[in-house]
């Protein structure tokens, strides 16, 4: 068992990214942390950490959408978790509206009431929710922990931005590879 008392971040594992029919599809290669995701599920489950989904859930007229086309309107197929990684039993689900896990939510609360010595962040997008989720951990003082194979964007070059950025300016851990 892991000393370490962790929590682990899944972010926006949802249909519309995940999915080739989705709004927002991040295309295979981001499909390939689907496994890597599982894996970590049932480590955490195993060394009894918590696990927290973060999942978008827009109103159909979401401000949002002047960037980015419609996508994970609340309630609607695109908002819902990939069948792959089905949250266990036991798992905290909580819906977000912008980009940072942290903006109106209670994640804040929930790892105060948690107080992990690390928050290990996976799921898409790198460069947007991930990294935004990441900064905002940093400025709470958690350590964040990135497994490199456990996130994805649809951009590759903003994805290696954003690992840069997370590592050298959030003092973020990258993890290339887990043990």
């Amino acid at each position: 068992m892991s000393k370490t008392f962790r929590v682990l971040l899944i972010i926006d594992m949802l249909n519309d990214f995940m999915n080739p029919k989705g709004a927002l599809y991040c295309g295979e290669e981001a499909r390939r942390i689907i496994p890597v995701i599982r894996s970590l599920i049932d480590r955490f489950l195993h060394e009894k950490h918590p696990i927290i989904y973060i999942c978008d859930a827009h109103a159909p007229d979401d401000k949002e959408f002047d960037l980015f086309s419609s996508h994970a309107v609340r309630g609607s197929w695109g908002s819902q978790i990939i069948a792959e990684l089905t949250p266990p039993e036991g798992s905290i689900v909580m819906s977000k509206t912008r980009f940072s896990a942290f903006y109106k939510t209670n994640l804040d609360e929930v790892l105060a009431s948690l107080q992990p010595e690390e928050v290990w962040v996976t799921g898409v997008v790198t460069s947007i929710c991930v990294m935004d989720t990441t900064g905002d951990l940093r400025n709470r003082d958690y350590q964040a922990v990135v497994p490199v194979g456990a996130v994805a964007d649809f951009d590759p070059e903003a994805h290696r931005f954003a690992l840069n950025r997370m590592e050298r300016v959030y003092g973020a851990r990258l993890m290339r590879e887990l043990v």
